[in-house]
C-alpha cells in the first residue's frame, strides 16, 4: 500500500511549533507509522524535531513575510512538492504570507487558509485546541480526542555531557523579552528568582536561558553551589533533555513551559499579563501544571492598552516566593 505523503506549515516561535506537534501522533494514529510527513518551520525552532523520526523532512523558511517569487526557500518548497505531489498539505497558520505557499504546493487536498476555518467553539479555546481544529476533517474524532503535544529530545545517555544529578529542579528566569528595551511584562522580579534559590539549598536547582542572555543573569550571578548553571551552554535539542529529566520546572509563560507540558514535567508556571487559557502551557492526562497568579482583575491583558499604560507589573510583581515554595509542595517536590 503507498504512504500517505503531508506537508505541515507551521513556522513562527518556540511555543508555536510545541502546539502544533499535536498533529503527529494524530497523523500517525490515522494513516499509520509509515506516513511521510514534512514540516515548513524556522531554522532555529525546526532543530525540535531533530531526534523526531516522526517527521521525515524539514523545510527552512528563514523569512515568513517574502512572497513566494522573492523566497528561494518557498520556492523550494514548490518545487519539491510539483515533483513529489503532497495527498494532503495543512496550513497551521492564520497569517496571510502562508495563503499563496499552499495554494501553490501540489497536493491533493488542502486544509487551512484560505480553503477551511477552524470551526467556532462556546467556550473560550486554547491554542492547541485551535489548531487541532484546522486538522480535524483529516483524523477521526477518535484519534483527535487522544492527541495531545509530544516531544523527544536528547536522552540520559546524551546528556552525560552536563553532569547532571538524578534528581533536579530547572528554573528558567529568562524569557524571549528581555532583550527589549521597555517593561518585560512577563518576567518575575530577579531578587524573587534570587529568594527563591536560596530557598531552596536543599535541592538541586538547573538554571536555564537561551544564548546571549548572560547580560540578564548579570546581577544573580555567581549562583550558590547547589545550582547547576547551563544558561547558553545546551543545544535546543538537550534543552528539551533536560527538562524532560527533570522533577520539575519553575517558568514564566515562554517556551520552555510549552516544552515541559510536552514531555509531561510538572510544570509550575508564573502567569501574569498572558491568558492561561489561551496560550498557558496545555493540560494533557500525562502532565501536571501549577498555575502561579495573582488573578488581578486587569489580567490578562498581554497586547492591549491596558498593559501598554501598565508601570508597575503588579500582576508578576504580587506572585509571592511562598507560593511557589508552597506549589512545590503540594507536588511533593521538596
Amino acid at each position: 500500500m503507498q504512504k500517505t505523503s503531508i506537508l505541515i506549515i507551521r513556522s513562527g516561535a518556540l511555543g508555536d511549533l510545541v502546539y502544533a506537534t499535536s498533529i503527529l501522533d494524530a497523523l500517525i494514529m490515522e494513516y499509520g507509522e509509515k506516513v511521510q510527513i514534512d514540516w515548513v518551520t524556522t531554522p532555529g525552532s525546526g532543530a525540535l524535531f531533530s531526534k523526531d523520526d516522526r517527521v521525515n523532512r524539514i523545510f527552512p523558511l528563514t523569512r515568513r513575510k517574502l512572497p513566494n517569487w522573492l523566497s528561494s526557500e518557498k520556492r523550494t518548497i514548490i518545487k519539491y512538492s510539483k515533483k513529489h505531489p503532497y495527498d494532503i498539505a495543512i496550513n497551521l497558520e492564520d497569517g496571510t504570507p502562508f495563503i499563496k505557499l499552499l495554494q501553490d504546493v501540489s497536493a491533493t487536498r488542502k486544509l487551512g487558509l484560505p480553503y477551511s476555518k477552524p470551526a467556532s467553539s462556546q467556550t473560550e479555546p486554547h491554542m492547541v485546541d485551535i489548531i487541532k481544529r484546522i486538522y480535524s476533517d483529516a483524523v477521526s474524532p477518535e484519534v483527535l480526542k487522544k492527541s495531545y503535544p509530544r516531544l523527544i529530545g536528547s536522552t540520559k545517555e546524551e546528556l552525560q555531557r552536563y553532569d547532571l544529578p538524578k534528581e533536579y529542579i530547572v528554573l528558567n528566569p529568562s524569557n524571549s523579552h528581555n532583550a527589549r528595551h521597555k517593561l518585560n511584562y512577563r518576567a518575575w522580579p530577579k531578587e524573587h528568582w534570587v529568594e527563591l534559590i536560596n530557598r531552596l539549598s536543599n535541592q538541586n536547582l538547573v538554571i536555564i536561558a537561551g544564548r546571549g542572555e548572560d547580560e540578564y543573569f548579570k546581577s544573580m550571578r555567581p549562583f550558590p553551589a547547589h545550582v547547576i548553571d547551563l544558561i547558553g551552554k545546551s543545544s535546543l535539542i538537550d534543552l528539551v533533555g533536560i527538562i524532560e529529566n527533570a522533577t520539575a520546572i519553575v517558568t514564566t509563560d515562554t517556551g520552555p513551559a510549552h516544552i515541559a507540558s510536552a514531555v509531561s514535567t510538572d510544570t509550575h508556571v508564573l502567569i501574569g499579563p498572558t491568558n492561561v487559557k489561551l496560550t498557558g502551557p496545555y493540560s494533557t492526562p500525562t502532565n501536571n501544571i501549577s498555575i502561579l497568579s495573582t488573578n488581578l482583575p486587569c489580567s490578562p491583558c498581554y497586547n492591549t492598552e491596558v498593559m501598554t499604560a501598565c508601570n508597575d507589573n503588579r500582576c508578576m510583581q504580587e506572585i509571592s516566593v511562598n507560593s511557589v515554595i508552597t506549589s512545590l509542595k503540594k507536588f511533593g517536590h521538596i
